[in-house]
């Protein structure tokens, strides 16, 4: 189906708008969404907020480039959901490095030096929890 078309699908408020839109730009704006955000999950939850403001803003607007107007929403919708992913109050990102460091701890490979380190961890640990 031609862009033209799908745009006066949801200028008719037809349901049939967003299947078709899905079918022909499903996968374009699932690829914005997940070089943004790299986590399948909330990409389809991007694009599938596209869709409902594709159907919001339709009647007011009638994009000429169907394509461009779908990728602004997503990539607008996907940056704000990385904004809020990656937030200070949430980690700012950081909390993958600290698993990552606490999974060498934990690993279950430990030798002579590492055996060393981590009883000096743990008494560093001790002490500190000590002064609390």
């Amino acid at each position: 189906m031609d862009d033209a078309k799908i745009v006066q699908l949801y200028w008719d408020r037809n349901e049939q708008a967003i299947p078709a839109t899905a079918d022909k730009y499903g996968r374009y704006c699932t690829s914005i969404a997940n070089n943004i955000l790299g986590n399948n999950e909330d990409a389809e939850e991007c694009v599938n907020d596209t869709y409902l403001n594709a159907w919001n803003s339709m009647p007011p607007h009638r994009p000429s480039i169907l394509s461009t107007f779908l990728g602004k929403i997503v990539r607008n919708l996907s940056f704000n959901r990385y904004k809020h992913n990656t937030a200070d109050k949430r980690g700012g990102g950081e909390l993958p490095v600290v698993l990552e460091e606490l999974s060498d701890l934990v690993s279950g490979k430990d030798d002579v030096g590492q055996a060393f380190d981590q009883k000096e961890l743990t008494k560093a640990i001790d002490t500190f929890l000590d002064s609390l």
